[in-house]
Formats: C-alpha cells, structure tokens, sequence
C-alpha cells in the first residue's frame, strides 16, 4: 500500500514551484522551435532531478521510486518532453545498478545524475520492435575487443548521447543471444539520423547506426547473453515512470479544462455551471485518480521487490497511458476551438500523449503481458472452481488442456518498442 510520506510531499512541492517557475516559459518556446531544451537538462541535473532514485554513493538522492514518481507526474503536468529529460534517463541507471560492475556505476552514474553527460537505451530496431528478442544488430568478439554493427531506431539522444547501452547479438538466434554493451558516444563508427515526431517537442529521437564499432570486453555489461532478460527487468522498473509521466499530462490537461470552464462564460453561466460539463470533469478526473492509485502501486513494488512487479508495471502504463489519451482529447473539446489553437496548451498534450501509448512497450503488448501474468498465476494455485463441482469446466476429451507456456513462447513478446 502507498502512501505519500514527509520527503515524498516535500519533492512534490519543490518540483511543481520548479514546473512553474523557470520551466514554464520556456515550453511554448521549446514547442516552436523544436530544439533540445539543453538548459532544462542543466536545470535539471542541478535540482537533483535526473532520476531521483539514484542511490546517494552515485550521486543521487536516494529516494524511494513513488518519490521519483512523484517528481515525474509534476513537470509532466507543465511539459512532458521535460518530464522525460528526468525519467528516461531511468532506462541507463536501471541496467547499472542490476548488473553493472562497481567500476562502471562509478563511471557512469555520476555524471548522469548531475546532468554532465547523456545516455541512450538502444534495444529497438527498424524491424524489431515488440519482438526484441529477435534484434539483427550482432556483436563479435576478437579478443578483448568486441566488434558492433547494426541499426536502432526509435533512439532517444540518438547522435547527442556520451553513452549507448547497445543490445547487440552474440550468440544463436532466440532471448539467450543477445548481449548489452556500454558504449562511448564517441566511439568511432556511430551515426544517427534524427526522427521528427508529432509530440514530445524537442525530444531527439533517432536512429543510431553502429558500424564496426569496437568495444573493450570490460564493457561488457552483465553476463555475456543475459541482455535480453536485462532489458526485460528494466522495463518493468522504468514503465512506472512511464505511467507517471502519462499521469502527469492527463492531470496537467484537466487542471486545463477546469480552469477554462470557470472562466468560459456560456448561455449566461460558466461553462462549469452546465451539467454535462460536470460530468465530463468528473469522469476525466476519476480516471486519472485511478491510474494514479496503480502508477503509484507498481513504483511500490519495485521498492519492496513485489514478484507482482511485471503485472503492476505493465497495468499502470496501459491504464495511465490509456487515460491521458482519452483525457487530452477530451481537453481539447472542453475548449472548443481554443483547444485546436497552438497557442493553447491543450493539443499540445493531446500531441504528448499519444506516444505514451507507444514507447517502452506499446499497450498491446502490455495486455499481453498483463494477461500472461494472470495465467503463471491461475496455474500456480489451487483450482477456483474444483472439478468436482457440478458445472465445473473440463476438457470434453477427458484430456489435459495445454498450458499457455506449452501453446506460445510470452517471453518474446513482453518488451515493445523502448524509444
């Protein structure tokens, strides 16, 4: 069970005075030009706010991850390209702190926590998104030196980042062949072509070439042929951060459309004084209260090792991510006309949240590993409904039904897109 503790409201209000202090202005600005908010990621990484998780002997504040939750939500509700400077380095501190060595972490860690460097996660690729399982970018071993070629795609910091963490091949084909690698952003042999994007304004996303990149054996990050697995505990402990930042924009677009209803006057009342408005608030507000709830659950989770874990991470961000849709569109109706306008906030996150939907898992994926969950679960205890109990289902043919592990390989299927 969560619940907001001292530190945890104590963040909340020091990021939302952040969110709408110097961050605020410069959102309109970031969202014409287009351009890479550099001095937010300062910003940022001087307020502490580069994943606030990060333990204190790497440079972070140690927090719990509702606290880093809870800094997510709020300058998602101001801007959600900001909100993902602060979250998205999750995917390269997660994987370091799983299974990186004590060299590496204090390399790396550091610098990302005080906003002196950038990463990039590169899992997917332009033909394998949610089956990483089967990625074609190969890694070979001369030696002590390893050798990359490949291309991701859907790279967030593609051709900015100081660091990749490359999931490459180095073994048969399948999960059990695929390796992560530390690798400079400097390395000889990278190229990246930039991807514009309907949302998220000034967030570089691209599609990073690696070609006969070498790579010292020493940067080797876990076991060799354990990466697929790697990337699969990441995702469940970065998709709350995902569920958080949709909050964050689902929140941010009702307190948008409330503020907008007192003021519009309407037949001689506010636009809040018509029953049918009211409803739509209500309903908007509901469902984000309730994605909140299980957002903040699934952080919870990860900070007490909960086996539920996967289950919790992938139904907060299909929940969270699936209401912020439907909650900024909804946004955009309350202000009529003035929610088409660019100059209203509104289609803005209406723009945001659609990608929500998408990276780190798109929702179709998260259902299936929802569902998958439940099934490991129903086998593992004893029957709901004995069979003998009138009534009870069977199989007509007196013969075992097939599992679900025996009818299909899930493992291949739980990671989804990682932009």
């Amino acid at each position: 069970m969560w619940r907001l503790g001292d530190v945890q409201r104590d963040l909340r209000d020091e990021v939302r005075a952040l969110a709408l202090g110097p961050i605020r202005p410069r959102v309109l600005e970031v969202d014409q030009s287009g351009e890479y908010p550099a001095d937010l990621h300062d910003l940022l990484g001087r307020a502490a706010l580069l994943d606030v998780a990060v333990p204190r002997e790497y440079g972070g504040r140690g927090l719990d991850e509702v606290a880093s939750c809870v800094a997510v939500e709020e300058l998602a509700k101001i801007s959600s390209s900001v909100a993902l400077i602060s979250c998205y380095v999750k995917l390269v501190n997660v994987p370091l702190l799983l299974v990186g060595t004590e060299e590496q972490r204090r390399r790396w860690l550091p610098p990302l926590a005080a906003g002196e460097i950038r990463a990039s996660y590169a899992l997917t690729e332009p033909g394998v998104g949610s089956d990483p399982a089967a990625l074609e970018t190969v890694a070979e071993r001369h030696g002590d030196t390893w050798v990359l070629n490949g291309l991701k795609r859907f790279i967030g910091y593609a051709g900015m980042a100081d660091l990749y963490v490359v999931f490459a091949r180095t073994g048969d084909p399948g999960a059990r062949g695929i390796s992560a690698f530390l690798v400079p952003g400097d390395a000889a042999g990278i190229s990246a072509e930039p991807l514009p994007t309907m949302g998220t304004p000034g967030w570089p996303l691209g599609a990073p070439r690696f070609e006969d990149v070498e790579v010292p054996h020493e940067n080797l990050l876990g076991e060799e042929g354990g990466g697929f697995y790697l990337a699969m505990r990441t995702f469940d402990r970065s998709r709350p951060g995902v569920a958080a930042q949709a909050i964050g924009v689902g929140q941010g677009a009702i307190d948008l459309a409330l503020d907008y209803a007192l003021r519009r006057q309407t037949f001689g009342k506010p636009l809040i004084g018509h029953e049918g408005m009211q409803f739509k608030l209500a309903e908007m507000e509901t469902e984000v209260a309730a994605a909140r709830a299980l957002t903040y659950q699934s952080a919870a989770a990860i900070d007490h090792d909960d086996r539920e874990l996967t289950k919790l991470a992938a139904m907060a961000k299909l929940a969270a991510s699936d209401a912020a849709m439907r909650v900024t569109t909804e946004a955009v109706q309350v202000l009529g006309g003035n929610g088409y306008l660019l100059e209203f906030p509104a289609e803005r996150m209406m723009r945001d949240a659609k990608v929500l939907q998408i990276y780190e898992g798109a929702n179709e994926i998260q259902r299936l590993v929802i569902a998958r969950q439940m099934l490991k679960q129903a086998e593992a205890r004893d029957p709901i409904w004995p069979e003998s109990m009138p009534g009870a289902p069977g199989v007509a043919t007196g013969e075992s039904a097939p599992t679900p592990a025996e009818q299909s390989d899930s493992t291949q299927e739980k990671a989804g897109a990682a932009a």
